[in-house]
């Protein structure tokens, strides 16, 4: 899945769209997050369609769809956490919906709205994950981590969906999103090893279409299954203690890992 992300723009002025532009100047402090945990429940620049999809703009959303049944921070950090529940007297399991299951989201409560009528554009300059190997001569499974990215590109597009959500407490009405997962391709199947899933990455045609009205359930689960090209990325390992540095995406060579198995045609 993809819980942690990266944006760093640093050259571009706008950000482009087939042949919108919209220019990102007044947000390039916003735009420099080398990494962001998603389970730090923060903001994250998100292209949202206007006008049916026939504009974009670039907005900060909270990262972490919060379905609509969901009524106050109370009930949110519950559904978090999980544990006791005092109405039904039952125990609750944690849920995080940081991430939305491309292939399955169209029949899931929480995401069919939203995937249905409330697509976005997630921005990364590139994201993280970890490949699982137990090195010859031992017995213990290690995770090793990676920074993933597109080639040659400064931002890329990952599909998101988006809902808002009031706090029935308060009155607070903020807008939240989901990045959309599918199926790894190849690069990724090596890598994320495990679970064998990814972002769901888009090219400039398929992120356009992404957002526009009036896609049907069919065609929202088409592009929701499509593959990223494996040899448009590119991918290294990086240090255990990413997350505490200033520069997360610093290479380091782990010399009992082997090198990636699939072949690139």
């Amino acid at each position: 899945m993809c819980f942690y992300n990266g944006i760093d723009i640093n050259r571009a002025e706008h950000i482009k769209l087939l042949k919108i532009e919209k220019e990102i100047r007044q947000y390039k402090d916003l735009l420099h997050r080398p990494m962001q945990s998603g389970f730090a429940f923060g903001s994250w620049p998100v292209v949202k369609p206007l006008t049916g999809g026939k504009d974009i703009e670039l907005v900060f959303m909270h990262w972490e769809l919060i379905p609509f049944y969901i009524r106050t921070l109370a009930e949110l950090e519950h559904f978090r956490k999980g544990g006791l529940n005092p109405k039904t007297g039952k125990k609750d399991p944690p849920r995080n919906t940081l991430n939305a299951i491309g292939e399955e989201m169209l029949e899931k409560v929480s995401y069919k709205q939203a995937a249905l009528k409330r697509r976005c554009l997630v921005l990364s300059s590139g994201f993280y994950e970890w490949r699982h190997f137990t090195p010859p001569g031992t017995s213990k499974d290690i995770a090793y981590p990676y920074h993933i990215r597109v080639k040659d590109k400064e931002y890329f597009y990952m599909a998101g969906i988006w809902q808002p959500w009031t706090d029935q407490e308060t009155g607070e009405t903020i807008e939240s999103f989901a990045i959309v997962t599918t199926a790894a391709n190849e690069l990724m199947a090596t890598i994320h090893n495990r679970k064998k899933r990814m972002p769901l990455i888009l090219p400039d045609e398929l992120a356009w279409e992404w957002i526009q009205d009036g896609l049907s359930p069919k065609r929202i689960h088409e592009i929701a299954q499509y593959h990223f090209p494996a040899d448009s990325m590119e991918a290294w390992t990086i240090r255990k203690d990413f997350r505490e540095l200033d520069e997360p995406r610093e290479r380091e060579v782990y010399e009992e890992l082997p090198a990636f198995s699939y072949t690139l045609t």
